[in-house]
């Protein structure tokens, strides 16, 4: 059974509505909770208190997160690359795989997002 596009989209958003409906409904439950309340207070007070032991570290470790940074870019930038050759490769209609050092075969795994257009 064949279906269309447009099928699966309304189907989805139907999913969606009422996943929304459900996490709305159990958030207004965990709202009232009393104990809910102060166990979110008390985790609020754990954050300061972790961000304040995190920044003391990393001022020890100034120049380890100035290079996590640098890489956190060149991974962003390589892996923009290595999508776009992928993508392109395949649409020449070539094999499209990697295989590493280790002899492990990868394949890549496309998806595709529908964007609401305005």
């Amino acid at each position: 059974m064949a279906q269309d596009l447009k099928t699966i989209f309304v189907r989805l958003e139907e999913y969606k509505s009422k996943r929304r409906e459900l996490k709305n409904r159990y958030r207004d439950a965990l709202s009232v909770h009393g104990e809910y309340q102060s166990a979110l207070d008390d985790l609020e007070v754990l954050k300061v208190k972790k961000k304040k032991i995190e920044i003391g570290v990393q001022s020890d470790f100034k120049e380890e997160f100035d290079q996590l940074e640098g890489l956190k870019l060149h991974i962003a930038s390589d892996s923009q690359l290595l999508s776009d050759l992928a993508i392109n490769q395949l649409v020449k209609g070539e094999l499209v795989k990697i295989i590493d050092d280790n002899q492990t075969e990868y394949e890549p795994q496309f998806s595709v997002k529908f964007k609401k257009m305005k």
